[in-house]
């Protein structure tokens, strides 16, 4: 639904229905008027009725134009409300000329009682009404030419005044509400816009959050990667070795072919293309075997291996994708940060759940500590941890100074489905 759609209330029909047939009531009785009033030699009464008339559609039109506007553009625009008495005493004006040239004007009181009634605080309105009656009954009185006032001439400009007040009481009723309505329409609309642009801030954030994920466990630790076995190739040429120098080369074509894939797999809104390129335990295979010969690269001495318990089955698509940068996270601490010897990453089918743990044997870390400055320190856990938060798993991880690091992750997934092949 659009933002401006917004159902108009019943009260606001019922108001303007009433208008439209004030306005309508006016302009026949005028009109009704003028055709039994002017007749040859009496054609100047034309010149009062027609600016009577004129005066009272400006003053609605006016009126009209001011309504439509929505009221956070009332202040800018011209308020007829304003000139709202200097209007009526000038279609009241023109109206008591017209009636002391004519009896013929008295019916179009009925439609101006309305209006005094409603323009004009509730005292004031009934006093003018009054008055306003008073000269209708002089008027039909004069006409009839007798003693006294006709009962008609009296009883109908009385019953009339009554029934325009009662009525005039129910307008002001059923205005209020409208008003009350039209306001709360606006605040809807208002609310709607707020809704929509917080929502649309949420989701750029939700993307700037997912972005700076998968760039952290691809596109930088590839990046750190191909930095440190460079700094590696460069020893060795300068040490003559050049086949440990031509080893870490071609590691460093392949890390940046794998990062260019993925960077590729961010424009076309893709999952990892290791995962594309076989299963979730081959993926973690071939990572393992890729951080060792990365370590090795760089005159590390670590042994990574992949271990596998129970029957593999398919998982969705978020499971692997969160499980694979999982292990690229952690594996790229253990390299940069652990000093480890051994890293294990362990994956475990458990019927309605798996389970990946990735262990070490480094120098280990106090968990909840501040991490050491430097960019980007410290995004890896959290990045983790909102990613495991979201397919609502659970993260742990256990290290202590001296003592190695595990970090366990827990998914639950629904029923198993058919298998998937191991390595």
């Amino acid at each position: 639904m659009d933002l401006h759609d917004v159902p108009e209330t019943s009260s606001a029909s019922i108001l303007r229905f009433l208008r439209v047939a004030l306005h309508v009531g006016f302009a026949v009785l005028l009109a009704v008027a003028v055709l039994r009033a002017v007749s040859p030699g009496r054609y100047l009464l034309l010149v009062p009725a027609v600016l009577l008339a004129a005066v009272y559609l400006a003053g609605t039109v006016a009126e009209k134009r001011f309504a439509a506007e929505p009221l956070a553009n009332r202040a800018a625009a011209a308020d007829p409300g304003r000139y709202a008495v200097l209007w009526l005493a000038v279609v009241t004006a023109l109206w008591g000329v017209l009636l002391a040239s004519s009896v013929e004007f008295s019916w179009v009181v009925f439609p101006l009682f309305f209006l005094h009634l409603h323009l004009l605080p509730r005292w004031a309105g009934v006093t003018v009404v009054a008055l306003m009656t008073a000269a209708v009954v002089w008027a039909q009185w004069a006409a009839a030419g007798t003693a006294g006032p006709p009962p008609a001439a009296v009883i109908g400009p009385v019953l009339g005044a009554a029934f325009a007040i009662a009525t005039a009481q129910a307008y002001r009723l059923l205005y209020r509400e409208g008003e009350h309505q039209r306001r709360a329409a606006d605040e809807l609309r208002r609310t709607r816009a707020e809704l929509a642009r917080t929502q649309h801030e949420a989701g750029v954030l939700a993307e700037r959050g997912r972005l700076a994920r998968e760039i952290h466990d691809t596109l930088a630790q590839g990046f750190s990667s191909i930095v440190l076995v460079s700094r590696a190739a460069e020893k060795s040429l300068a040490a003559g070795d050049a086949a440990a120098a031509a080893e870490a080369l071609a590691l460093i074509h392949a890390t940046a072919a794998e990062n260019l894939a993925e960077a590729r797999t961010f424009v076309r809104g893709l999952s990892s293309p290791q995962l594309d390129a076989g299963t979730l335990v081959e993926s973690l295979t071939r990572l393992c075997e890729t951080t060792q010969r990365e370590a090795a690269a760089r005159g590390q001495a670590l042994s990574c291996t992949f271990r596998l318990d129970g029957e593999p089955f398919d998982l969705p698509q978020p499971h692997r994708v969160a499980l694979l940068r999982a292990a690229q996270a952690s594996l790229a601490n253990v390299r940069a940060h652990a000093k480890a010897r051994t890293a294990v990453v362990s994956l475990a089918y458990l019927g309605t759940e798996v389970t990946m743990d990735i262990y070490d044997d480094g120098v280990g870390f106090t968990p909840g500590a501040p991490a050491a400055a430097g960019p980007g320190t410290g995004f890896g856990l959290r990045a983790l941890a909102e990613r495991v938060a979201a397919l609502d798993g659970t993260l742990d991880v256990e290290s202590a100074p001296g003592e190695g690091t595990v970090v366990a992750i827990r998914l639950p997934v629904g029923a198993t489905a058919e298998g998937e092949v191991p390595a």
